[in-house]
């Protein structure tokens, strides 16, 4: 991990979405923690990881299921109650959106706990795998990527 790097992505995304009055950052471990962090430092809020694994002690939880593009198969996602609240503004920051589908799962978390959930940041879009399309499908909200992969083939990335 570049910390100067990711640092400066958190003012990147703070300074995109400063004036949404924003309480919390949202992602899921492990590599999405870096960005959120960052983030999080910037616009002086705290930081929630959505956990792959429930630990024992977390006994009151929202989770949703979401279907692992890297790791193959369904993951669990677990978010402790009293992380998120009614009162909460929450931006979700991860490293990739791709197929949007782990994104979705923490956006249904954000909607049942009773937060309200005001954008998506990722740090590389992978336009061809349509995640933005999905979440613009249902949420109503800004989507930011600070680089755009249009094409991943053997001769070369293509950027948009």
């Amino acid at each position: 991990i570049n910390p100067a790097l990711h640092m400066e992505i958190g003012r990147y995304f703070a300074e995109l979405y400063i004036d949404k009055g924003i309480t919390k950052i949202l992602t899921l471990e492990s590599s999405g923690i870096a960005p959120a962090f960052a983030t999080a430092a910037a616009l002086g809020v705290p930081m929630v990881f959505a956990r792959k694994k429930k630990p024992i002690t977390m006994l009151e939880f929202w989770r949703e299921s979401a279907p692992s593009h890297t790791k193959g198969g369904v993951v669990e996602i677990y978010v402790s109650r009293d992380a998120l609240t009614e009162r909460d503004t929450i931006l979700i920051v991860d490293d990739f959106l791709a197929t949007g589908l782990s994104i979705a799962a923490l956006a249904r978390i954000v909607q049942v706990s009773g937060a309200r959930l005001v954008g998506i940041a990722a740090i590389i879009e992978k336009t061809f795998e349509h995640g933005r399309d999905l979440l613009t499908s249902f949420h109503r909200i800004q989507i930011q990527s600070a680089v755009r992969i249009t094409k991943l083939s053997e001769s070369g990335i293509a950027f948009d």
